[in-house]
């Protein structure tokens, strides 16, 4: 399982039993916080109500006095309510009083006058000095039937004491708030969903960046192992330093690498003209006390260490050369570069060379200018590499044809030259550092830098380098490169 799955999965887990918990909290909190509200507001009107059936109660009328008849018109009333969207037209409140011995003498719905209610506790402990209150069920069988009773004693004052001569009681149905604690628990569960959503939204683009950035850095771990060129991913924050880490590690452990390869291979080709030198020098050498050796003996001798001496030096050019392509991670400024333009200045600087070898070099361009984005030194050194291994396989006094061309979004330069091809057990090697063919007519082995050059270059410049044989005889190199946007 990836990384970014586990922590998605583990930060919903964790959201989930946040919002289970809360959400579970707040529900169990809603029913029980409105009706303390409710109770709190019965308390009030309880004792609002009791002052004034005190005279009635004590004048005997309590059943058809003012108290009476005020509560009665209040029951008939239409309220004509609108509170948080619901109507409320009738009065759903009950008002009970009872004398000192718990009997009912007043019921504003008319149904329990006479009736003993001294058991109740609302009655119960109102009449005993204590704060009386209960909620019981109409239907035994309905939880929803219950009914709040909340009482306040009705209190006489005689000189400097006080009695308890009855108690009067408010009782309302739980079931008349049970619109508001149904609408209070759907907005808690409403936004509570969107916080959840949110909430997992958030998770989930945090565990995407997180397995991005790491997934850009394994992709860059494995292209380093694989010896491909890769620059560290663009990051940020801890994975930016740790991209930044991996790139100086990167950098050294490579550096160490790349001297002793090159060490090792520097050692094994120079040993071969370092023979040849040595041999020829000590055959000069030896000319002393002996017969002297014949001048062209001499000349010969001299001139192998003229040239071996040269194959060093330019072999030494070209693996710095090389050294500084391989080196490198990226072009750090790139330029707008006119192919046809770069290909004619290499022509330039082979024009000797060709000349001596009697070869004509033809520049053609199919439609309209090409235009790529890179290192115009590189570019051009590339072309003068293709250029200068054509003119050692074509034959004296033949073609070299240079193609600039579009291939689709691609540049594509070609180098075609007349000569004898490309062995096929060779195809696939020519591009490696230090592999060389067989020149024809004899002539020395190049030090097989050069391809490999061309082959490092274009990969820089994000293209790619070929080299096959042409049907009608002679070998194609081919550059191809991404075109400059314009």
């Amino acid at each position: 399982m990836k990384i970014g799955l586990r922590i998605l999965l583990g930060y919903f887990v964790i959201v989930a039993i946040a919002a289970l918990l809360l959400g579970k909290v707040f529900l169990q909190q809603v029913k029980p916080g409105v009706r303390q509200a409710m109770e709190d507001t019965l308390v009030d009107t309880a004792n609002l109500l009791a002052a004034q059936a005190r005279d009635d109660l004590l004048a005997g009328r309590i059943a058809d006095g003012a108290f009476a008849a005020n509560v009665r018109e209040l029951t008939d009333r239409d309220i004509g309510a609108e509170i948080w969207g619901f109507s409320k037209r009738k009065l759903s409140t009950r008002i009970y009083v009872t004398d000192a011995k718990g009997i009912v003498v007043f019921d504003s719905d008319g149904r329990d006058v006479g009736r003993d209610y001294s058991r109740w506790n609302d009655v119960y402990l109102t009449l005993r000095g204590r704060y009386g209150a209960r909620s019981s069920r109409a239907d035994p069988n309905d939880e929803s039937s219950s009914v709040m009773h909340v009482a306040a004693p009705i209190v006489v004052r005689d000189g400097g004491g006080s009695r308890i001569v009855g108690v009067l009681t408010v009782a309302k149905p739980n079931q008349t708030i049970a619109p508001f604690i149904a609408q209070s628990q759907a907005v808690i569960l409403r936004w509570g969903g969107v916080l959840l959503g949110a909430a997992l939204l958030i998770g989930l683009i945090a565990a995407w960046w997180l397995s991005r950035q790491l997934g850009a850095l394994r992709r860059y771990a494995d292209a380093v192992t694989a010896g491909e060129r890769a620059t560290p991913p663009a990051s940020a924050g801890e994975f930016g330093d740790l991209g930044r880490a991996l790139e100086t590690m990167r950098a050294k452990l490579e550096g160490k690498q790349y001297v002793e390869q090159y060490v090792h291979a520097l050692t094994h080709e120079l040993k071969s003209p370092l023979a040849a030198i040595r041999g020829s020098a000590e055959l000069l050498d030896g000319e002393s006390g002996a017969a002297p050796m014949p001048e062209a003996d001499r000349a010969r001798f001299v001139a192998t260490i003229r040239a071996q001496s040269g194959r060093m030096a330019e072999m030494i050019d070209k693996l710095l050369a090389l050294a500084s392509v391989e080196h490198r991670q990226r072009i750090e400024q790139p330029q707008r570069i006119v192919l046809r333009e770069v290909a004619e200045d290499a022509a330039e600087r082979v024009a000797t060379r060709f000349e001596q070898r009697g070869l004509r070099l033809d520049i053609v361009e199919d439609g309209a200018p090409v235009v790529v984005s890179g290192d115009a030194f590189l570019l051009r050194q590339s072309i003068v590499n293709l250029l200068e291994n054509a003119a050692d396989f074509a034959p004296a006094g033949s073609e070299v044809v240079l193609r600039v061309a579009r291939d689709g979004d691609e540049a594509l330069l070609e180098v075609r030259d007349c000569g004898p091809g490309v062995p096929d057990y060779a195809l696939d090697r020519v591009f490696e550092r230090f592999y060389s063919l067989a020149r024809p007519e004899g002539a020395s082995r190049s030090s097989g830098l050069g391809l490999c050059f061309v082959a490092e270059a274009l990969e820089l410049h994000g293209g790619r380098a070929s080299l096959t044989n042409h049907a009608q005889g002679g070998a194609v190199a081919s550059l191809r490169l991404p075109q400059a946007r314009s």
